[in-house]
């Protein structure tokens, strides 16, 4: 499993991307939070390709995409797999529906169908069940001390909830660049206020973590965050990318909590920027590769993702961004004929 730890952490970290799509669904259609009207296609057709390439990193993973397939013909309840598989594409055919139908009733000047309500409302607690689920496949082993923690969940769903509304933000100040639709600044100062309080929550949560564990002086658990703040036994090599990530989501707490910076285009981007990508190392290969390395005896064998698993994990992204601009095309092509 050691070996293809790139491919679970990026499988980690897209499904809170998927998952923060819920941030802008949630006001929209439950709290009919009306300025959101522009944005939340947007944010689920964002979870529409998180998905997809979550889904395509477990096929790489599990080298023969065939078995996948037993999933379905060996259905197994009692596994937590079984379940992220039937949330995950769960969550994808939701969002594909909603999406659609939606989009479609905008382009034809009418309400969207009364029988798409129960799917929306429903989608909501999925898109919180999609993370948690992955944070139970973690924390239910009982062999890896790094994840047996009952906060796992809730640290999966803050960065989420961080990271998937900066990617939105971002893509939401390019499409405001390069076509005639504009997404609303109020929108986009909205979702920055949403990312500024979760990234918060989400390092106050790591912090909680540092302190049970140091003070309590449990073995299982130190030696994981020694590794990966201040090397174990002569290996560091994550020591650099987790201090850089800590550095990047200080860095995006104080330039998205600071009203004039948040508000400043030029510092709101680098914001998201700093807050995406802390995440992306703290959840992706920090989470996932601390949490194998040392393994249960203690010991300390390194993973360096090697060149083919680089390319391969690009090719998965690119894969992603097409599916994703396919459909942003969709959307804002139907946003503009509207308007005009």
């Amino acid at each position: 499993m050691l070996e293809l730890a790139i491919n679970i952490a990026n499988f980690t970290f897209l499904v809170g991307v998927a998952a923060g799509g819920v941030m802008v669904v949630l006001p929209y259609y439950l709290h009919d939070y009306k300025a959101y009207g522009k944005v939340t296609i947007l944010g689920e057709f964002l979870a529409i390709a998180s998905v997809i390439m979550c889904i395509t990193f477990i096929l790489v993973d599990l080298g023969q995409p065939m078995r996948v397939l037993n999933v379905l013909l060996y259905p197994t309840p009692n596994s937590v797999l079984f379940w992220d598989t039937v949330v995950l594409n769960g969550y994808l055919f939701l969002n594909l529906i909603i999406g659609w139908n939606v989009l479609e009733a905008e382009r034809n000047g009418v309400h969207y169908q009364s029988w798409l309500k129960p799917l929306i409302y429903l989608s909501i607690p999925w898109a919180i069940s999609i993370h948690t689920v992955t944070a139970y496949l973690y924390c239910g082993l009982p062999g890896r001390g790094f994840w047996l923690t009952a906060i796992l969940a809730p640290r999966f769903l803050s960065s989420a909830f961080a990271s998937g509304p900066a990617l939105l933000i971002l893509l939401c100040l390019i499409i405001r660049r390069v076509t005639n639709f504009d997404p609303g600044w109020k929108q986009i100062q909205s979702l920055a206020v949403t990312v500024a309080y979760a990234i918060c929550i989400n390092v106050f949560f790591l912090l909680c973590e540092v302190f049970v564990v140091f003070y309590s002086q449990i073995p299982e658990h130190m030696d994981h965050l020694t590794y990966l703040f201040v090397g174990l036994h002569g290996h560091g090599a994550y020591v650099p990318w987790m201090w850089t990530s800590m550095a990047l989501m200080a860095l995006g707490i104080i330039l998205l909590v600071n009203p004039a910076t948040r508000k400043n285009e030029l510092t709101l981007i680098a914001g998201c920027i700093a807050v995406f990508f802390g995440c992306w190392i703290d959840k992706g290969m920090g989470m996932i590769s601390g949490g194998f390395v040392p393994n249960p005896m203690h010991e300390v064998n390194e993973y360096i993702p090697t060149l083919l698993e680089g390319l391969i994990t690009i090719g998965v992204y690119a894969l992603g961004f097409l599916v994703l601009t396919i459909l942003f095309k969709i959307a804002v092509s139907v946003k503009e004929e509207v308007r005009a």
